[in-house]
């Protein structure tokens, strides 16, 4: 311990260093836990897993608010310990999926832009602890993040206590990547000060009261690598159909070459259509997004992306060990900042971002499910995708227009579950082509999405539908004692088309 010691510049909080266990021997049932960590990267580790084997022998629950996803199986882990009371706003765990779905534990899915504020405004419980993981804390007061931003930021300044875990893993080298800026009271603030991407408005660190410092622990454990699979058929030719709607774009006038500036949603669909700017002819790009993925670099090795915004740095075990091993060639083209800020309406609307975040299903008017299958069953949570597609100067939405073998169609009569409404959607895309929805009353989208999106397998069904809504009349055609028969031929025959051809 003694040569990492460096690490804590401020020699007057030596003496709070102490392990893992005896942190969490500090948490008491009922409480509720602000953990650093968004979409697998800066994820406090020591404690969370202290408090698990803690767990083996003490019954406790508490409520775990984060910034997004966990990695190092942290969700999993949690949930299988069963101290969880409550969860929010976002996780992406299979084991946590189904506990949830079973009730097992609550969980809150929230905008990701409005869980800090509503942290400041008391409608969240009060933070007891913030665990957080650093590269080091300054000798004027400041906690150096690691890999991520997150919700840290009002974690820290919202908590009772504080508890910094100093990850070994991450170089020294880390500080100076990060902007942080929280917003003042609501009703008394000023406009974010931020009028372009690279801008830098706060500080480099997170400031702290000194007096909340409870404890802080050395650990040293790398973050999990992304689980994006590598781009496919299906989305490379979703990465086609969306650049040739971008290139029309640049035709009539509307966008250059250099677009605007990109967020792209976390996820092997949304990093595959990235991806697949590689080969366009689009130059000097600009990312304002949360999550830094293996695409983003890609474009920045390049020469494509000449600087990205974001909120964690999310790789594969390749890309980690790339980017990580170079960093200095990145340090200049990177900023990292609170999710807030990153997904904040104000910043979205201002910059004019072009916004791509990934459906599960849409429908023939354009409504938009990210979040529950077949209506009910939780699969990840909305994410950021809200607050991108109400505020963008674009919001597209891409999926793959056919899952599970072809059993289940991606476009559908009604969503079975509603995230974004029809008004916040300008353009779909699946592999099959794309809709651009702007400006177009329903019964005009409902055309052009069956055209342009639908697999051929499905066409039929949908147009079938449709015909017959367009006899009850109404603005939105619905035949509502079939709106949903796509999923109820799901759930009865393990398949949403309507007839099934059995072969002897």
């Amino acid at each position: 311990m003694e040569k990492n010691i460096g690490r804590i510049k401020d020699t007057s909080l030596h003496s709070f260093v102490v392990s893992a266990e005896k942190a969490a021997s500090w948490i008491q049932d009922g409480m509720t836990l602000g953990l650093s960590g968004f979409t697998r990267a800066g994820d406090a580790k020591a404690v969370p897993f202290a408090l698990v084997e803690r767990a083996k022998k003490d019954h406790f629950k508490v409520n775990i608010f984060t910034g997004a996803s966990l990695g190092s199986d942290l969700d999993k882990v949690l949930s299988e310990a069963g101290i969880i009371n409550k969860r929010l706003p976002f996780q992406a765990d299979a084991t946590m999926r189904k506990n949830i779905n079973a009730a097992n534990h609550l969980f809150v899915d929230q905008h990701l832009s409005q869980t800090a504020e509503m942290i400041r405004a008391g409608a969240l419980p009060a933070i007891d602890f913030a665990i957080v993981e650093a590269v080091s804390i300054t000798a004027d007061g400041m906690i150096i993040p690691t890999t991520s931003v997150g919700n840290s930021l009002t974690f820290v300044s919202q908590a009772k206590n504080i508890i910094v875990e100093i990850n070994l893993e991450h170089p020294e080298s880390l500080e100076g990547l990060h902007d942080l800026y929280e917003p003042a009271e609501q009703g008394k603030r000023e406009p974010i000060p931020l009028t372009k991407v690279d801008d830098r408005i706060g500080t480099v660190g997170i400031p702290f009261d000194l007096d909340k410092i409870k404890g802080i622990v050395f650990t040293k454990q790398a973050d999990s690598p992304s689980t994006i699979i590598p781009p496919d058929h299906e989305t490379g030719e979703i990465a086609e159909h969306l650049i040739s709607f971008l290139r029309e774009e640049v035709n009539v006038g509307r966008l250059t070459e250099k677009l605007a500036p990109i967020q792209a949603g976390i996820g092997s669909v949304a990093n595959a259509v990235l991806h697949g700017m590689i080969d366009s002819e689009f130059k000097d790009l600009q990312v304002y997004s949360e999550v830094l993925q293996d695409s983003v670099f890609e474009l920045i090795d390049i020469g494509k992306v000449n600087f990205a915004s974001g909120c964690s740095i999310t790789l594969s075990e390749e890309k980690m060990e790339q980017v990580y091993g170079d960093f200095d060639k990145y340090r200049d083209k990177l900023i990292l900042r609170p999710q807030e800020i990153t997904n904040h309406p104000e910043i979205i609307r201002r910059l004019g971002l072009i916004s791509i975040n990934t459906a599960l299903e849409f429908d023939i008017y354009g409504n938009v499910n990210s979040t529950h299958v077949s209506g009910t069953k939780m699969m990840n949570g909305i994410g950021g995708s809200g607050d991108f597609a109400r505020n963008a100067r674009v919001a597209i939405f891409v999926t793959k227009s056919i899952a599970k073998g072809g059993n289940i169609s991606s476009v559908v009569p009604f969503v079975a579950h509603v995230d974004h409404t029809e008004h916040d959607v300008d353009v779909v895309v699946t592999e099959q082509g794309y809709a651009d929805l702007r400006g177009l009353a329903p019964r005009e989208r409902a055309e052009l999405i069956i055209n342009n999106c639908v697999h051929p397998s499905y066409k039929e069904q949908l147009r079938t539908y449709y015909e017959e809504a367009l006899t009850r009349g109404g603005q939105t055609p619905h035949v509502l004692e079939k709106a949903f028969s796509f999923h109820t031929n799901l759930a009865n025959n393990g398949t949403m088309l309507e007839k099934v051809t059995v072969s002897l």
